[in-house]
């Protein structure tokens, strides 16, 4: 009986040793896979079925989760969309680069976008050769010297900003129109490059449009790696499905909404597949800010987490994360801390790309916890809302210096002492611990003393209007 426990363990460090050894050889390599992320707007952290809803069916974003890595604990830069995209785009917290401030978004009135300075993963991949293109939301200015073609994607195909904004004068009162919403009621523009082909564009098809112009994009590439950079337009209110979709959901219309995207992101994976690049390409799932929860039942859901979008309580700002490229991402369920500004920094480093060495990035590199050969090297999270520091994440536990309800729900509240989380004990924050981790609560005190004393705030983007 000993020997031939002794010889399964030896067998078992032997496959130990020789997966470290694979990983090392991966690690050490450039790779250029092809990358498709797919970024929701508006999606809750229990809005997947492989984070637990049980009404919504997501099959297709559970392959994701059984083949690849579920990550339970990653966040955004922001709690609401332009400043999210921004920190996704540039490995950067909103902060740097100007874009947040007190209108919190950008408007169809705004003058302002994302500085040319700035360095996109787009700009970043094409330099080692990537074709790449921005399908979806934009949402980080929409006058022409902002567009996704002067931020390194060779085509876009979609809406500039959300898609409640162009609202039509007198379509309806309050918000009878989100409720049974017609595409008709805003008069948004749905660009190809830098012209408008239709206005108002037709929501009613956007999610199925979207996903038609991925799969081309995708079959048209033989030649170089690919970028793209999938930015769906849902599940932000008004909520709109395609009429195969709708009414098949238990979960009313807003499941609707989130299978027709669990729908395309099956096209995409089935596309890779028939092409047979499935073990060339990296693909990631995740979403820009927590639920709407102001829209009650037109409003996604956080699951156990405290709170909804425009919050820094954990709902607002920790969402689902799938990442997946058969072959390399073995399946698994990743614990560790990550952040989309991490993206940036992991590609460079996996496909020998240059990172910008006059930019502070706020990212860090995943590639060992994607490879598995290692933890995730980030242990803090920094929540902003708009130019503020309100709380600091490190390790499981989570100070709050100020908390704010989710947008329409309550103002501000300065804590002094701050308020203190485990949250690997408490995820949905309800039990303050400050008087039992003095030590904990006074180093993440330091920590957010020494950010905010190297931070330097970028030109403010959001408050620039159009001068009539």
């Amino acid at each position: 009986m000993f020997k031939k426990n002794h010889g399964c363990r030896s067998a078992g460090v032997l496959i130990l040793f020789l997966g470290l050894l694979w990983v090392q050889e991966l690690s050490a390599s450039t790779l250029r896979p092809n990358v498709v992320i797919i970024f929701c707007d508006d999606l809750g952290y229990g809005d997947l079925a492989c984070y637990g809803h049980p009404t919504i069916r997501t099959p297709n974003l559970d392959r994701m989760a059984r083949e690849g890595q579920r990550w339970t604990s990653f966040y955004v830069g922001a709690s609401v969309c332009t400043p999210s995209r921004a920190a996704l785009l540039t490995g950067r917290l909103p902060i740097r680069n100007g874009m947040c401030g007190n209108r919190r978004v950008l408007f169809p009135d705004s003058a302002g976008g994302l500085p040319a300075e700035e360095w996109t993963i787009a700009e970043m991949l094409r330099q080692v050769g990537y074709k790449t293109s921005c399908v979806g939301k934009w949402h980080l200015g929409h006058l022409p010297q902002y567009l996704p073609t002067t931020q390194g994607f060779d085509h876009y195909f979609g809406i500039p900003y959300s898609n409640d904004m162009d609202r039509v004068a007198g379509a309806f009162q309050g918000r009878d129109g989100f409720w049974d919403p017609k595409s008709e009621y805003w008069d948004v523009p749905l660009l190809r490059d830098t012209q408008v082909v239709e206005r108002p564009a037709n929501q009613n098809t956007i999610t199925r449009r979207y996903t038609e112009e991925v799969v081309r994009f995708i079959k048209s590439q033989s030649e170089s790696p690919f970028f793209v950079y999938l930015a769906h337009s849902m599940p932000h209110v008004p909520l709109f499905a395609s009429a195969r979709f709708r009414g098949q959901s238990l979960r009313g219309l807003y499941g609707d909404v989130i299978e027709e995207i669990d729908w395309s992101v099956g096209q995409i994976l089935d596309t890779l597949d028939r092409q047979g690049i499935s073990e060339d390409t990296l693909v990631m799932f995740t979403s820009d800010n927590g639920p709407w929860l102001v829209f009650d039942q037109h409003g996604g859901s956080a699951g156990l987490l405290r709170e909804g979008k425009g919050s820094t309580w954990e709902g607002g700002m920790r969402e689902p994360a799938l990442f997946w490229w058969p072959g390399t991402i073995r399946p698994s369920i990743v614990r560790g801390l990550g952040t989309t500004m991490d993206i940036m920094p992991s590609l460079a480093a996996i496909t020998g790309a240059t990172l910008p060495a006059d930019h502070v990035l706020d990212g860090v590199d995943l590639s060992a916890a994607w490879f598995q050969s290692g933890p995730s090297p980030r242990d803090t999270v920094y929540y902003y809302r708009q130019r503020r520091l309100y709380a600091v994440r490190k390790g499981p536990f989570k100070a709050h210096f100020v908390t704010q309800p989710a947008y329409q729900r309550g103002g501000p509240v300065e804590h002094d002492p701050p308020l203190l989380f485990h949250l690997e004990h408490d995820p949905s924050e309800r039990f303050n611990v400050a008087d039992e981790y003095p030590d904990e609560l006074a180093e993440i005190q330091s920590v957010a003393k020494m950010h905010l004393a190297n931070m330097e705030p970028g030109d403010p983007q959001l408050e620039k209007r159009i001068q009539d």
